[in-house]
């Protein structure tokens, strides 16, 4: 989601009246979404074109590679949306641990807190003297505080409560929607030379168009990121293809 806000406000001085305008800026902030479709994608397009070109040497038929790349995509998709599951699950309790421990510092050791807010302004130029009516403003709201020092002292933003459950369904279906696009030739085409050389044509493809939109959405420059994206998936889906050769 992209914020934007432009429009002129008048601000008061004295008896003077200043036109200004609001500055709008551009962020993303839906980073950690468009991260765990970058996550499952990715893997989801390589993966299943290394295994599926793997075995066409060895197979008879096209049924053999769609059924073991259906096969990866099921048992891929699940193991990322576990792993996905589990690593937000562990964000919200290093989360919540260091919550609880703000809480208990703020309330049996404040001055400490107090010294490391002054310690925080400090290394933005802010002398003790200017900051301590700020001090004072947070020391009167606890919660204010612990959320200070969450934010400014640890770096740590309130994960979203469905966090977990949400990384774990994006991946997965992330990952499911970039297997089918290396094993569809497979499914259209009887020969297997045929399904192997459209597979390479469609991943390929479906990596450059998948690096252009995540540099788009990103903010980035969107032909660098696809660039970029299509020869590193490239170059990761030729030596997963060749150790799968060697080792089939």
């Amino acid at each position: 989601m992209l914020l934007r806000n432009n429009s002129p406000i008048n601000i008061f001085i004295g008896e003077r009246i200043i036109l200004a305008e609001v500055h709008g800026e551009h962020h993303f902030t839906s980073s950690d979404f468009i991260k765990d479709i970058v996550l499952g994608m990715s893997d989801g397009l390589t993966v299943p074109f290394a295994l599926a070109a793997g075995i066409s040497g060895a197979a008879s038929s096209t049924g053999l590679v769609v059924t073991a790349g259906l096969a990866e995509i099921v048992a891929g998709s699940i193991s990322m949306g576990l792993g996905g599951y589990l690593a937000a699950r562990g964000e919200n309790e290093h989360y919540d641990s260091e919550l609880q421990r703000e809480w208990n510092e703020t309330e049996f050791r404040l001055e400490d807190e107090k010294q490391e807010i002054v310690d925080i302004f400090a290394a933005y130029g802010v002398s003790k003297e200017a900051s301590l009516p700020l001090i004072e403003a947070l020391e009167n709201n606890p919660i204010a505080m612990v959320d200070f020092m969450m934010k400014f002292e640890l770096g740590l933003e309130k994960p979203e409560p469905r966090r977990a459950l949400y990384s774990a369904l994006t991946i997965s279906a992330a990952y499911a929607v970039g297997g089918f696009v290396p094993l569809f030739p497979y499914m259209a085409f009887a020969n297997i030379m045929d399904g192997l050389t459209w597979s390479v044509y469609c991943t390929v493809s479906a990596l450059f168009i998948f690096g252009y939109l995540k540099g788009k959405f990103m903010g980035n420059k969107p032909w660098k990121s696809a660039i970029q994206t299509t020869v590193i998936g490239s170059i990761a889906s030729a030596v997963a293809f060749f150790l799968a050769r060697m080792l089939g």
